[in-house]
């Protein structure tokens, strides 16, 4: 079982799926619908396997990505992608890292479902043009002028990750100190003057409907919602997708995941997922794959 290219395959195609669609709980349901396509194929008549896969694995994450797109208009609030723990092993891999990232899978979102596609087996996982046409039902010229849009749209709203991860580690833990010791000016000297937090609820947990914006607005707001917490709050240092970040738990229970982008030495932004339908991707770490 161990030599079907399914299973060798596995973490890649969820990796694929996962930076199509921005959730964890949707890229595992596209990679067991892959899996029952798989078995129906004689695979002796599959010439590449790993090719065949991705491109299984893209057609039905384009097909799920439309459907996403309807539940989406309907949603309360702010709406971030599903979080997932990570191992640091990720993070040694800058480029896998940076893709899976809150802040990059933000920007994917601004793109159409054919040009996310296009970038991500391109830019990611270095799919072959030709291949890609295939996947998306295109032409490889046609591929090769979505993929110069697609980047040039990325490049215009990518954030500058930083890679050093050490660096992150300790602003990351500047942060916490500071937020468990009620420090209003640590706060303000980890945070960018122009830092923008995000957080999602769905509607369902306590969260702000919109950014909030500014050192001081991010601080103030933090800290307040620590006091006013209904229950003991409890917080942890985990790797969330590919970066240092924070596991929150509500008298014992997950309530939260936060994500952070740190840019020369500050935080730039805070991903901060509530909606508990979005964090069963940070029970156990992900097996990620490029």
């Amino acid at each position: 079982m161990t030599d079907d290219p399914f299973v060798r395959h596995r973490s890649l195609l969820f990796t694929v799926a996962y930076e199509l669609l921005g959730s964890a709980a949707d890229a595992e349901d596209v990679v067991q619908e892959t899996w029952l396509r798989w078995a129906d194929v004689d695979h002796a008549e599959v010439r590449d396997p790993r090719a065949y896969l991705v491109r299984i694995v893209t057609r039905q994450s384009l097909n799920r990505l439309r459907t996403l797109a309807r539940r989406r208009e309907d949603y309360v609030g702010e709406w971030l992608p599903e979080p997932l723990l990570t191992t640091p092993d990720v993070a040694e891999d800058v480029e896998l890292a940076e893709s899976v990232s809150m802040a990059m899978l933000t920007v994917l979102e601004t793109l159409g479902p054919t040009e996310r596609a296009v970038f991500v087996l391109r830019e990611v996982f270095d799919v072959p043009f030709d291949e890609i046409a295939e996947a998306v039902g295109k032409s490889p010229a046609a591929v090769r002028q979505v993929a110069h849009r697609a980047r040039g749209h990325v490049a215009a709203r990518r954030p500058r990750v930083a890679v050093d991860r050490t660096e992150q580690q300790r602003v990351v833990e500047r942060f916490l100190d500071a937020v468990l010791s009620g420090d209003l000016q640590g706060l303000l000297d980890v945070l960018a003057p122009d830092v923008v937090a995000v957080a999602d609820g769905g509607g369902l947990a306590r969260a702000a409907r919109r950014p909030v914006v500014g050192a001081r607005r991010v601080a103030t707001a933090l800290l307040a919602g620590l006091r006013t917490s209904p229950g003991a709050v409890t917080v942890e240092p985990v790797w969330i997708n590919g970066s240092p970040g924070l596991r929150l738990a509500l008298d014992g229970e997950l309530a939260t995941a936060v994500a952070v982008t740190v840019e020369d030495g500050r935080i730039t932004r805070l991903f901060a997922v509530a909606n508990p339908h979005k964090l069963g991707g940070v029970e156990e770490a992900a097996a990620l794959a490029r």
